[in-house]
């Protein structure tokens, strides 16, 4: 007796892996690359301290650290997220005799901060680059996670699928009957989907010594993102003319 389950034979005129005379198979490639403004811009400010004792490093970070948050809200709703991340004070030792001893206090406060109003973003890099003992980088220009431009993006490579298979059924004679298909490249065996964002950061590093001349707000030009998809579509067409 034969086992149907697991050997089973498409009926004639069924599409099968391979498709049939009746009803051929076509498989292709969509792909999309297009360009957008960013949404958000990234920036990453350092605050430092170091003193010879612990308590004096720790009021001075303190210190600093508030003055450089305090001044980051006063931009409002230019401001999007406000988080205070890594936070690190160390001592630093120093050879006496045979042993070692305590030279210093070295205390780091990490903060980032997302922008959406990019008028603003020069001005304040300026100014928190401007305050003592304060490292500001970035910016990191990206779109946001749930942006609607990657859904026009996967589109435009569900289009440019149909419209590759259709050519090759147009240079056979025949037309697209059926669509079997569509999928994430990696889909089908539950790999990773590189429905991706393409984008290079654009990157600096400011920090002005104490005692200098307010600088001028940074004139900073926004850096186009590049977003690219791709997707895996399988049709059946009617029967070529040969």
């Amino acid at each position: 007796m034969t086992d149907e389950t697991n050997n089973p034979t498409p009926p004639h005129g069924t599409p099968g892996a391979a498709g049939t005379p009746d009803a051929p198979r076509v498989a292709v490639q969509g792909e999309a690359r297009l360009e957008f403004d960013p949404e958000i811009a990234r920036i990453g400010i350092t605050v430092t301290a170091r003193g010879t004792d612990r308590r004096t490093a720790l009021e001075d970070l303190t210190r600093r650290n508030t003055i450089a948050l305090d001044l980051v809200k006063t931009y409002g709703d230019a401001i999007e997220k406000l988080e205070t991340g890594a936070f690190s004070i160390s001592p630093e030792l120093t050879k006496h005799g045979r042993g070692e001893r305590i030279r210093a206090y070295h205390g780091r406060v990490y903060i980032t901060a997302v922008l959406t109003d990019f008028t603003a973003l020069g001005e304040l890099t300026t100014r928190l680059a401007d305050l003592e003992l304060t490292q500001v980088d970035g910016p990191w220009w990206s779109m946001r996670p749930d942006s609607p431009a990657y859904g026009e993006v996967r589109r435009q490579a569900v289009r440019e699928a149909v419209k590759r298979a259709r050519e090759y059924a147009h240079a056979l004679g025949a037309e697209l009957s059926a669509l079997l298909e569509l999928a994430d490249p990696g889909a089908e065996d539950t790999g990773p989907v590189p429905v991706a964002f393409a984008g290079r950061a654009r990157h600096m590093s400011m920090a002005y010594p104490e005692g200098a001349e307010e600088a001028p707000a940074l004139d900073l030009e926004p850096q186009r993102q590049t977003i690219y998809a791709q997707v895996n579509a399988r049709f059946t067409m009617t029967p070529p003319q040969l």
